[in-house]
């Protein structure tokens, strides 16, 4: 029986981990880099063991550091989580070597499906359907669209969908020094994009002596960069057939490489065409849904897995619908842009949230942009959406822009309340889903909250009829109010002020009454579900960039400059000109219009903080 277990992983899948953990009387021990060192996942751990430095490739993805911390906290075995090293059968090895208990597949088994390419191989063998790979040096246009996809790793990194000819020799350039740089390996490979295909997939648990459950199927279709979004168990609406082939060519999958433990094998599912993906060799992030639809605990399982004991009779049987979505420190209105800073409350009630944060913690800029994973279980797929997308909306979250707004319209967006999603979906609807949608009284509520503050504690000292001023800032823009403080109390024009505190403001508009929640940290307002930030009532003449200035969207690092690009360097508009790396993401900065690169700033491996100035294009003047 293990006793003990080292997580070798951060954030919200240690926590996830450590929970059934403690359920079962195991002691927990856990890593942290230097960024780590107050995170949630440190000071829940029985143990923590320091991992010196700050990126991922100084911490988490050094193996034999993480093995020396398991020996020297006397942990019995090791659980990968997911990302990192979770997959990394050289990693395996190091554990099983050391004399430890690894909570995973075998190394083999692993290595098997490390390599895309070789995995389609092996499953081609094993009578799995898949979409064949094809020769890039002889696609065609009868073979467009196609899909460039990196050999290793995984999340999106490496994958880029062809639509034009001309473009498939920069794509497969660009694809593969993108997953050089994600997985040390910049192999990639070409195969049919299937247009309105749906990302489906079957979570399996097999056990050391030849047994391999299927827990339903995962339908994980809304993706964003190929990073998916929301998911749901059963996968709504598949064809007649469709799920019985799907769950005999995952265990057809996992008993090809004599899996053991948990696992899931991907498939892109198109009417009744079935396609392997890839298997990953690890617990996935959705798979609380899984553990909501069967009522089994995962983690548990593979434990058990890991101790040696047999699945015995029959999976059990599925029972309602549970969706889930990932809430994202990120900006979708703004291609994706990862941010970070202070989360000051995150709170969602009425459903689960696997989350690695409490409130105060600060999101940094080394790691994943997740949040939290928000699940909504329900009898039935309607009122699990409906009882997902009604606890976002109620969320408290302050801090840093999130994508909460996206999850709530896309989930109640009519394409997928009627399960018609597929994984283009946020290429036909994001830019209705991000489009701004401001509450014209949240600035209002703001400025008469801290208007009653400053009267409550004697800051008032204007004439009863004189007019005042605030303005503020959002993602829709500036907004300035006017208000005054009478003797009969607060006025506004257009609306009836009913009341008026610190933390609440009631108003009356157009015959409806209206409540405001209020808090303020710092010179962050935050007004029911809109954010605002105070501005000095006259902006400041000097904080303005030259024109044609390029900034940083986002803290993170200088991943790379485009080749040949000097100071006097020629550029055409929408030219990629620099390459940020922040929250394991990648962003181009673009020329914002044709002329001459004037100054060059950033440098590959800088960091940045959000408004560095990284280069200036000055504009050619109009002929």
């Amino acid at each position: 029986m293990i006793s003990s277990v080292l997580v070798a992983n951060r954030g919200e899948i240690a926590c996830r981990v450590f929970r059934t953990c403690r359920e079962l009387d195991i002691r927990t021990v856990a890593v942290y880099s230097d960024a780590d060192e107050n995170a949630l996942h440190t000071r829940v751990a029985d143990t923590a063991v320091r991992l010196p430095g700050a990126t991922p490739t100084e911490t988490y993805l050094r193996g034999e550091l993480i093995v020396k911390a398991a020996l020297t906290a006397g942990a019995e075995a090791v659980h990968p989580g997911y990302g990192f090293l979770s997959e990394n059968a050289d990693f395996a090895r190091a554990v099983l070597d050391a004399g430890l208990v690894w909570i995973g597949p075998p190394p083999e088994a692993i290595e098997a499906m490390a390599s895309k390419t070789r995995a389609k191989e092996l499953m081609s063998a094993a009578g799995v359907p898949l979409l064949a790979p094809l020769d890039p040096d002889a696609v065609t246009e009868a073979d467009l669209p196609v899909l460039v996809k990196a050999a290793s790793g995984g999340g999106g990194r490496g994958m880029r969908i062809v639509r034009e000819l001309a473009d498939l020799e920069s794509e497969l350039k660009a694809a593969s020094t993108e997953a050089q740089s994600a997985f040390g390996d910049g192999t990639v490979f070409v195969e049919p994009y299937v247009e309105h295909g749906r990302h489906v997939e079957v979570q399996i648990v097999a056990d050391t002596h030849g047994t391999v459950w299927a827990y339903g199927t995962r339908d994980c279709s809304l993706q964003r960069r190929h990073q998916k979004v929301i998911e749901e168990a059963p996968a709504p609406s598949l064809a007649p057939g469709v799920e019985e082939r799907l769950h005999s060519a995952a265990t057809a999958a996992a008993r090809t490489i004599t899996y053991a433990g948990a696992g899931t094998v991907e498939f892109l599912v198109s009417g009744d065409d079935v396609h392997f993906l890839e298997m990953n060799t690890r617990l996935q992030v959705e798979h609380p849904v899984t553990e909501a639809v069967f009522g089994v605990d995962l983690v548990a399982l593979q434990l058990s897995v890991a101790e040696g004991a047999r699945l015995d009779g029959d999976p059990p049987s599925p029972s309602g619908h549970a969706v889930e979505a990932r809430l994202y420190a990120e900006d979708p209105a703004q291609n994706w842009a990862p941010q970070t800073g202070t989360l000051h409350r995150l709170s969602v009630p009425g459903i689960r949230l696997d989350t690695g944060y409490e409130d105060g913690d600060t999101i940094g800029v080394h790691y994943d942009a997740m949040l939290a994973k928000a699940v909504a279980y329900a009898p039935t797929r309607a009122e699990a959406v409906r009882r997902l997308a009604g606890a976002l909306e109620r969320a408290t979250i302050h801090g840093p822009v999130t994508n909460r707004d996206l999850l709530v319209r896309s989930l109640r967006h009519e394409e997928f309340t009627t399960a018609r999603m597929d994984t283009a979906f946020y290429e036909r609807h994001l830019a209705d889903l991000t489009t701004a949608t401001p509450d014209p009284y949240a600035p209002l509520a703001a400025a008469l909250a801290d208007a009653h503050g400053r009267s409550r504690f004697g800051g008032w000292r204007n004439l009863p009829s004189q007019p005042q001023t605030k303005r503020y800032a959002s993602a829709h823009g500036e907004h300035e109010v006017h208000y005054r403080h009478t003797r009969e109390g607060l006025t506004a024009d257009g609306v009836r002020v009913l009341s008026a505190a610190v933390d609440l403001v009631v108003l009356e508009v157009d015959g409806v009454r209206r409540k405001f929640d209020v808090t303020r940290h710092d010179d962050r307002v935050y007004v029911n579900t809109t954010a605002l930030t105070v501005l000095p009532r006259f902006p400041d003449p000097t904080a303005q960039q030259a024109p044609g200035s390029l900034l940083a969207p986002m803290p993170g690092t200088v991943a790379r400059i485009a080749d040949g690009l000097t100071t006097g360097s020629a550029v055409q508009a929408g030219d990629p000109l620099i390459w940020l790396e922040a929250m394991k993401m990648e962003h181009k900065i673009t020329a914002p219009a044709t002329g001459t690169l004037t100054a060059l700033h950033a440098t590959p491996g800088q960091q940045v903080e959000v408004g560095a100035l990284l280069a200036v294009v000055q504009q050619e003047p109009p002929l």
